[in-house]
C-alpha cells in the first residue's frame, strides 16, 4: 500500500477541500470555509447575517514547483451594525486568508521575509523561477500594506529626528528613533516638518529632541512642544565649532595675504647665460 499525501494536513480545520484540479504547469485546488460568524474589519461586530456566495482565488506557495491557486467558495456578511460604513465583507480566516488579498498568508510572509534579505526585484526574479506569480511593484505594496497595518511603536521622552533619501535627490523621508532604545519608532514622509508637526502632536510626552540643524525641524519642534529641549547631535555641533573658527579666522585675518618680494633678491641674468641662449636660438 503506497502513502499518499494528504493535503488537508496543511490547511486550517475551517477549510475543507472539496475538489483538486491540476495540470502540467498549475494545481488548482477547490476548498470551501466552514464558518458561521465572521468579524466586520471595520467596527469589529461579529456578524452571522450571510448575504451571498461567490468564488475567491488566491495563490498559495508552490507545490511541487507548480502555481498552486485555491479557489475558494467563500461567503459574503452583511454588516450588522446600522452604524457602520461597511454593508457587506468577504469571509476570512485569522491567519490564513484575509480580506480581498489575492494570496495566502503563508505566501505573503514568505515573499516579504526573501523580499527584506533580498531586494523586491530580486525576490520577484526568485519568485518567478519557482513559478509563484509576482512582480516587484506587487512586493513594494505589500511590504506598504504590512508597515501602515502595524500599530505605532511607543517612545520614550527623548527622541532623535534626521532626515533620508528614499531616492537621493528627487525623494527623502524623517526617521525618528528612540533615544533610550536607539530603535526606529517611524518613519515619515517628506522633511519639510509638516509630517513631524503631527507626528509630536500625538506624542506629546517627548521632553526632549536631538536633531540637526534644520530649520524646518526646529520651527516644528518649537510649535508643537514649546517646552521640550532641542539639542545639536555631535556631528552638527562639530560643524558648528568649524564653522564658528573658520568665521573668527575670517574676520581677523584678511581675505587676501600678499607677501611682498625683494626686488634685490632677484638675480640680473648673466651675459654668459645670454650668449648660449642665444646660440641655441641660431643653432
Amino acid at each position: 500500500m503506497k502513502d499518499t499525501l494528504e493535503l488537508q494536513k496543511f490547511y486550517p480545520e475551517e477549510i475543507g477541500i472539496t475538489e483538486v484540479t491540476q495540470n502540467e504547469k498549475e494545481i488548482y485546488i477547490h476548498v470551501s470555509v466552514q464558518s458561521k460568524n465572521c468579524t466586520c474589519p471595520k467596527c469589529g461586530v461579529a456578524s452571522e447575517h450571510k448575504h451571498g456566495t461567490y468564488k475567491r482565488k488566491l495563490q498559495d506557495l508552490p507545490i511541487l514547483g507548480r502555481t498552486t491557486y485555491l479557489i475558494v467558495n467563500a461567503y459574503e456578511y452583511q454588516c450588522d451594525n446600522s452604524s457602520c460604513d461597511v454593508t457587506t465583507f468577504v469571509e476570512n480566516v485569522d491567519g490564513f486568508l484575509n480580506y480581498y488579498s489575492r494570496m495566502t498568508e503563508r505566501c505573503e510572509d514568505f515573499i516579504c521575509t526573501l523580499a527584506l534579505e533580498t531586494s523586491c526585484e530580486g525576490s520577484a526574479r526568485i519568485c518567478r523561477s519557482m513559478n509563484l506569480k509576482t512582480s516587484g511593484d506587487s512586493i513594494i505594496r505589500l511590504l506598504t500594506k504590512r508597515y501602515v497595518a502595524q500599530p505605532e511603536v511607543p517612545c520614550g521622552s527623548i527622541i532623535g529626528v534626521d532626515d533620508f533619501a528614499f531616492k537621493k535627490r528627487h525623494t527623502y523621508g524623517t526617521i525618528i528613533v528612540d533615544e533610550a532604545t536607539h530603535k526606529p519608532v517611524a518613519i515619515l514622509d517628506g522633511r519639510d516638518g509638516k509630517t513631524l508637526k503631527e507626528w509630536l502632536s500625538k506624542n506629546k510626552h517627548v521632553k526632549a529632541v536631538t536633531r540637526d540643524r534644520a530649520s524646518a525641524y526646529s520651527a516644528a519642534i518649537k510649535e508643537i512642544l514649546p517646552d521640550a529641549m532641542q539639542i545639536a547631535d555631535r556631528f552638527h555641533l562639530h560643524q558648528n565649532l568649524l564653522e564658528a573658527i573658520r568665521n573668527t579666522i575670517s574676520s581677523v585675518l584678511p581675505v587676501d595675504i600678499r607677501i611682498p618680494s625683494d626686488s634685490n633678491s632677484i638675480a640680473e641674468p648673466s651675459v654668459e647665460n645670454d650668449s648660449k641662449k642665444n646660440a641655441i636660438q641660431c643653432g
